[in-house]
This record gives structure tokens, sequence and C-alpha cells, in this order.
């Protein structure tokens, strides 16, 4: 960062420190404007991402995420790449959003839309939809975080079976299964079946060890172990089903439906 920027962004923190946020955001804004018209990339980049944190650390959702947004803009113009260092400045604004900002959602959708075209992954960076998973789970939104943690790192079965587990907590204990479904077949619809088991292993597992009481029986082969829970047939269903599509076998997968058709 040049000793320019350096001198703008401390005029303009004395601007916040005195309440002075719109007149700061302003000023960042037609500085920022000048660097992106001379294609200053770098200078905007530093500035906005700089200037943005600042007022979201004071408390300034809006102010704040409107220069993310910009920055967002400033990323696609130069066509920077998902490279760690431009990742890691998008996460940390990310983690600095005042909770319920609704902006964050629209510069979430941005993130991922950016690094889904300048890069190799189509559906959005991995590493991206995991942070933002994580952080729609800290602050209670399920299904926005269900959307990201599918597409997110091998990090992200275990956010997303305690994710399901909390909500569940919530619910009767027989909808258990219904909860571990949330985490499962998501995994499946993408084609991620090692996601899906471990999904599936960390939800049992919480739920036996959460429920000393629940009956389970473990059930092992030379080439598989299962637990079998009697009170609980469609968690039964969802852990067969998980070892009829590692096996590949239609033929088991159409038993298995058969035999649990009345609890589906």
């Amino acid at each position: 960062m040049s000793a320019k920027i350096q001198k703008t962004l401390v005029r303009q923190q004395e601007k916040v420190k005195e309440g002075q946020f719109y007149e700061a955001h302003q000023q960042l804004r037609v500085i920022a404007s000048r660097y992106t018209k001379s294609s200053d990339w770098a200078s905007a980049v530093d500035l906005l991402s700089s200037g943005a944190s600042m007022l979201l650390k004071a408390g300034q959702g809006a102010s704040g995420g409107d220069l993310c947004m910009f920055l967002m803009d400033v990323y696609g113009k130069a066509e920077l790449k998902p490279d760690t260092t431009n990742k890691a400045r998008l996460l940390s604004l990310l983690r600095e959003f005042p909770d319920g900002e609704p902006t964050r959602k629209r510069f979430a959708g941005e993130v991922i839309g950016w690094s889904s075209k300048l890069g190799e992954y189509p559906a959005g960076d991995p590493e991206l939809h995991h942070v933002i998973g994580t952080l729609y789970a800290q602050d209670g939104e399920a299904i926005e975080a269900e959307k990201h943690l599918t597409l997110g790192t091998s990090d992200s079965p275990a956010a997303f079976s305690a994710l399901e587990y909390d909500w569940y907590t919530s619910d009767e204990p027989s909808t258990a299964p219904l909860y571990a479904a949330r985490a499962v077949f998501p995994y499946l619809l993408v084609g991620n079946l090692r996601a899906a088991n471990k999904a599936f292993l960390l939800f049992t597992s919480k739920l036996s060890s959460s429920n000393p009481g629940l009956g389970v029986q473990e059930v092992g082969s030379a080439s598989s172990d299962l637990r079998v829970y009697p009170s609980l047939p469609l968690l039964n269903f969802l852990g067969l089903l998980l070892l009829a599509i590692e096996k590949g076998s239609a033929d088991v997968f159409k038993q298995l439906k058969s035999h649990y058709a009345s609890y589906i």
C-alpha cells in the first residue's frame, strides 16, 4: 500500500472516529473512482478494502457494504483471479459485517459469482462457499448455509452436520432422520458421496453420544459397518442408501426402496 493511500485512510479514520460516517464514505468513493478511471486497480483495491473494513468495524454496515460492492466491481474489471491473497481480503470483509446487515448477502453472492467467472470452479470457489456457509450457520440462517456448505471444502460436512443437529434439537426426537437427510441428500445430488458419508457419520455419532438411552445396534461385515437404530427406521434407510450407492448396485437400491416404502 502506497504512502499516499495510507495518508488518505488516516484522514478518513479521523472522520469515522468523529462520527462523520457519510463524509468518510463519500470521500473514499470519490477517490476510488479516480483510481478506477485511470485503471490503477491495485490502489483502488487497497483503498476500498481498507475503507470498507474501517466502516464495517464502526458498525456502518450499509456504507461498508457499498464499498465492498464497489470492490467487487474493481475485482471484475481488473480480472483478478481467486488466489489466496484476493480471497483472504474478501473473507476478512465478510467476517466484519455487523449481524443482520442485508448487504452482506449481496456481497457474498458477488464474491461467489466472481470466483465462478474468473476461477477454476464453475459453481464457485469451495473455500469461499465454506466460509460463507459457516457464517450463515452462525447467524442461524440454515437455508442459506446449506446452499454454500454443499459446495464447500472437506471441512464443510462437519459444519453441515453440526448445523442440522443443532436445528434438530429444537424439534421432536423422532425427526432426527429428516435433519440427517438434509445434510446427506445435497451432497449426493452434487455427486459427493464421501462428504455425504462423513456428514451422516458425524450426525449419527452426535445423536448417539447425546442420547445414551437411544437403542443402537452395530452391524458389521468384511466390507462395511453400519449402526442400526430400531426406533428410527428412516435413519437406517439413509445409512443403507449410502452403502447401496457406494456399491453401485441398482438391485440393492430397488430392494431398499421397496422395504422402506411405507416410511418414505
